[in-house]
């Protein structure tokens, strides 16, 4: 199936799940694999009934999801993906692999935010949250200008006191998000704040505000910075196994929007490119980097010699290459815009100190104004997508993920949002990259 034009998804109510009736229905679904394959192919894709909800009705009650009191609640396994690391088959092996077949779409939580809250108030929510201890999301919308107009990357810091809670960069619209209290359980401490803005020479500091009643502000400089032609984007692949079954149709997607926005801004905006990409422990690499280019021709070559093996286990080093992603490559200072796609199907490792990690980083990203998009690819968990919008939400990028109107790859987890419109990927990541530049 090609898509040409946009199909419109509506939402799907979901409901919660224990883990015992998820490991009954599990068995269910192998036992009715056996004897229908027509069953395991209608069963391979969404969220199922037990497990993220009856998608057949927006009234339907929910059930509660058992929590417990543990601050930190276990990330579960992807229930279809093969633990040994090895190559999966193609769903559609003779289909030809060439751009404009992936399907997709997009949210953007921080454009909804009253529905995210509700969201993050389910069980699933919950459990998410306590999973990588992201507890609080009191956020303050900034928005920059000067003489009117919008400044772009302009810095800006929350305080609390003189003590420094949370760093951002506006985008072209002259927007920042900063949050109190994203990594602290608790919020008994949340009280007055100030925000500093600086861009260029010009600096104002704001007067006390409180969080989350303000909700947004607006900031005036007399001047701004002129706005930066320099455009950074990154890609960051998960090359496991478990991604066999559309790596070659992602590179393509790929190659195919890194020729077309290069080719569409190559008299207007100096566009760099970095491919990098990653797998586990173990493997016979963990990261695989490359920097940043203006040779489009080099960054194709670099997907074209991708294949996906190993792996291993469902988590993988994501942490690692985040780490290389965000420190170990040259970053424009100042830029239009900064984007890190982050291509997976896994989660990180659930120890504590790589979920540290992931917090840190996510609270670096946003200090450097690089928007982390993450594309999510088919066997993606609940928790990975939970920790994926988490991460957009925070450094001010939004949430893409697969589906399953290409026919290509295994099942897709249909995402916990409202209604989409799904698109080809190549032209939906066109479209997200012409949106974080234009003025």
């Amino acid at each position: 199936m090609k898509v040409g034009h946009s199909l419109k998804r509506a939402t799907k109510q979901r409901k919660g799940r224990s883990w015992l009736a998820a490991v009954c229905l599990a068995m269910l679904l192998m036992l009715s694999a056996c004897s229908s394959s027509e069953n395991e192919a209608s069963n391979s894709g969404n969220r199922d009934a037990a497990d993220r909800g009856d998608t057949t009705s927006e009234a339907a009650e929910n059930k509660e999801i058992s929590s417990g009191s543990d601050d930190h609640a276990p990330i579960s396994e992807e229930p279809v993906k093969e633990k040994e690391g090895g190559k999966r088959s193609y769903q559609n092996p003779d289909k030809d692999v060439q751009a404009g077949q992936l399907t997709a779409g997009e949210w953007d939580d921080l454009a909804a935010w009253e529905r995210f809250g509700n969201l993050l108030n389910t069980g699933e929510g919950d459990i998410s949250k306590r999973a990588w201890q992201f507890w609080n999301f009191h956020r303050l919308e900034v928005v920059v200008t000067a003489n009117g107009k919008a400044v772009s990357d302009a810095g800006v810091e929350l305080l609390a006191g003189k003590q420094s809670i949370w760093k951002a960069r506006t985008n072209t619209e002259g927007r920042a998000y900063v949050y109190a209290g994203l990594f602290e359980r608790d919020t008994a401490n949340l009280g007055q704040y100030t925000v500093k803005v600086q861009s260029a020479q010009e600096s104002k500091t704001t007067q006390h505000l409180e969080i989350p009643q303000q909700g947004s502000i607006k900031v005036d400089l007399g001047t701004g910075a002129k706005l930066s032609d320099q455009v950074d984007i990154m890609f960051v692949v998960d090359t496991t196994g478990s991604m066999e079954d559309e790596l070659n149709y992602l590179e393509a997607e790929l190659k195919d929007v890194v020729n077309r926005v290069s080719d569409e801004h190559a008299n207007q905006l100096g566009i760099r490119i970095s491919a990098n990409f990653y797998r586990d422990k173990h493997d016979d690499y963990i990261v695989k980097p490359y920097p940043f280019t203006t040779d489009i021709n080099k960054v194709t070559d670099q997907f074209s010699k991708q294949e996906a093996e190993g792996g291993g286990d469902f988590p993988e080093a994501v942490d690692q290459a985040l780490r290389n992603a965000l420190h170990e490559h040259k970053w424009s200072k100042e830029a239009r815009a900064r984007m890190l796609f982050l291509v997976l199907d896994a989660p990180p490792h659930d120890d504590k100190q790589i979920i540290d990690e992931m917090k840190q980083l996510t609270e670096d990203a946003a200090e450097q104004g690089i928007r982390i998009i993450p594309v999510a690819s088919s066997g993606v968990s609940v928790e990975t997508e939970y920790l994926m919008r988490f991460m957009a939400m925070a450094t001010g990028g939004t949430y893409l993920f697969l589906t399953d109107d290409s026919g290509i790859g295994s099942g897709h987890l249909e995402p916990a949002v409202g209604e989409y419109e799904v698109k080809l990927l190549n032209d939906l990541l066109v479209e997200v990259i012409n949106r974080y530049v234009q003025e």
